[in-house]
C-alpha cells in the first residue's frame, strides 16, 4: 500500500534549511517518492501550527522509512537539525 510522509516544520535558520531542501528532494526521488504538497497555503484547525507543511507520496511505508534512514537523506537532515523544529510521520494510505 502507498504511504504518505507528512512533515510539519518551523524553520529557524532559513539558509541552513535551504541546503536541507536542496538535498532532501533528490534523496526522496531516489526512493520513488514525490512531493504532493510543499509549503503551500494551509488552514490550521487543531493542534500546534507550523509554518511549513510537506506531504510526499511513497509506494510503501517501507520505501518511505528506507528513504528516511538512507545515507543521502541523513546527510540532508544534518542541515535541518538545529535549523528547524519538526514533526515527521509516515502514514499508510487506503489506496
Amino acid at each position: 500500500m502507498p504511504a504518505l510522509w507528512i512533515a510539519h516544520v518551523t524553520v529557524t535558520d532559513p539558509e541552513a534549511y535551504a541546503r536541507y531542501a536542496e538535498l532532501a528532494g533528490p534523496a526522496i526521488a531516489k526512493h520513488d517518492g514525490r512531493f504532493i504538497a510543499r509549503g503551500g497555503r494551509f488552514v490550521q484547525l487543531e493542534g500546534h501550527e507550523r509554518a511549513r507543511n510537506v506531504v510526499a507520496w511513497f509506494p510503501s511505508v517501507e520505501a518511505a522509512e528506507a528513504c528516511y534512514h538512507s545515507p543521502d537523506y541523513q546527510t540532508a537532515l544534518d542541515h535541518a537539525r538545529g535549523a528547524s523544529e519538526r514533526e515527521l510521520l509516515i502514514v499508510e494510505t487506503s489506496e
